[in-house]
């Protein structure tokens, strides 16, 4: 019985965050600083150590993604704000043709949401979609299903928010995730455009309202391509170079200090931002007041993710003092806590809790911090960026009425609720399911343990 007490103690942590934000509607943000009070108090310890560990594992995880988030916060506003946005949507509609528009708009979609929040992708995209039905007269589900599929590289790509914290909670590189993340997104997103045309046929809107008309940038010059993509590109070339010439074992080796620096993810997605600030300066020339007011706003709504993402880590470090994985592993043996049984309880927990709130970042903050909780290191088999990606998976499938991104698409698609639900939600879930399913396939033909 005593080996149950940790379980116990998970089910109090996860009642009282799913609890408080769904029946009593509280922030995220104190939903989660709460559960981390709460199990800390009901693990094993020292009194005088329960409250400052709620502190520590919160401070912890600030010094990992903190910084992160905020200049990725900063690059999607400057991006947006500059047209540099605008100009890799049209690269890829000059690319692709407008025949192929659906292709075009996931092309740029899934670019974009790398550094720049679901939202505002969707919401940059909503015009060309309208733009393409207004010109041919068809195709219009077929391109806005298209445009969501950026939900992909949101859910599994950093530096946005929920990949970002589930790879600082499992110990994987930024570096790592983002090529890991990219692998399992591309057949995704690829499955993402098959449903598009399957959509298109099934679910008819016959006039789309005109709520969202025009770009971010309507009738104004657009940034070089080159300095467009260089907020993107920059940070993670760096950010490649320096993992791989960490892998050089040479001592006294003069490059790979440097890129250590210049690669370090926190140093890399400065020089993005500051990158991206000079082409907004370049491209608007605001006045110092102007683009003082424009990084207030990103780093107020950075700050609001830094908080809940922080108070995650809280919540993981609590369950972590409770001693969940030498529990797991006394209960089901060890082999049943590793391997593929992880993989299949994070995307089962992470689609679970995404159904349950609504909200992927906040599912895949739960779930890291529990399996985070569950295992120990070295002991999976396979790199733990495998179970990143399940929890980044799962965050996807589940999606209804109590997503805002559902409500997103359907007002600014101009769809009803029972046609969101045979476009929006089928179309996560089926990103969700494929990434998972490239997940273990890479566990199994690329453990890299």
């Amino acid at each position: 019985m005593a080996s149950l007490y940790p379980f116990l103690i998970l089910a109090v942590g996860l009642a009282v965050v799913v609890g408080g934000i769904l029946v009593l509607r509280l922030h995220a943000f104190i939903a989660l600083i709460a559960a981390a009070f709460a199990v800390s108090l009901l693990a094993p310890g020292e009194w005088a150590d329960k409250i400052p560990r709620v502190a520590e594992g919160f401070g912890a995880t600030a010094t990992g993604v903190g910084i992160v988030i905020s200049l990725a916060a900063i690059i999607g506003m400057a991006m947006t704000a500059s047209g540099a946005a605008d100009r890799v949507v049209a690269m890829f509609l000059r690319l692709f043709g407008e025949r192929h528009a659906d292709a075009s708009l996931m092309a740029s979609g899934f670019v974009l949401a790398i550094p720049v929040f679901f939202d505002t992708v969707f919401f940059l995209l909503v015009p060309l979609v309208r733009s393409m039905f207004r010109r041919t007269g068809h195709g219009y589900v077929r391109c806005l299903v298209a445009a969501a599929i950026c939900a992909v590289t949101h859910a599994l790509v950093p530096p946005t928010p929920g990949p970002l914290v589930v790879a600082d909670a499992l110990g994987v590189g930024i570096g790592t995730m983002m090529l890991a993340g990219l692998l399992a997104s591309i057949p995704a997103a690829l499955a993402g455009l098959v449903f598009a045309s399957w959509a298109d046929k099934h679910v008819h809107v016959t006039s789309p309202t005109e709520a969202v008309t025009s770009s971010f940038n309507a009738g104004q010059p657009l940034p070089a391509l080159g300095w467009s993509l260089a907020p993107v590109l920059l940070p993670l070339l760096l950010i490649a170079l320096a993992a791989v010439t960490g892998l050089v074992t040479t001592p006294d080796n003069i490059l790979r200090e440097i890129t250590a620096v210049l690669g370090h993810p926190q140093f890399a997605l400065l020089l993005g931002a500051v990158v991206a600030l000079y082409v907004y300066w370049r491209q608007r020339r605001p006045s110092v007041a102007q683009m003082g007011e424009q990084l207030n706003q990103a780093l107020m709504a950075a700050g609001v993710i830094v908080l809940i993402t922080c108070a995650g880590g809280a919540f993981g470090s609590a369950l972590r003092s409770a001693g969940l994985a030498p529990a797991v592993q006394a209960l089901a043996g060890e082999s049943s806590a590793t391997g593929m049984g992880i993989l299949l309880l994070g995307f089962s927990v992470a689609a679970v809790l995404k159904f349950a709130q609504g909200s992927s970042t906040a599912a895949m903050i739960v779930t890291s911090a529990m399996i985070a909780a569950m295992i120990e290191p070295g002991t999976l088999g396979f790199h733990p960026v495998y179970a990143a990606l399940a929890i980044g998976s799962g965050s996807l499938v589940g999606s209804w009425m109590n997503d805002s991104g559902f409500w997103l698409f359907a007002r600014m698609g101009g769809l009803t609720e029972a046609q969101t639900l045979k476009t929006w939600t089928p179309l996560l879930a089926l990103l969700g399911c494929t990434a998972m399913l490239m997940t273990l396939l890479m566990a199994v033909l690329m453990p890299m343990a």
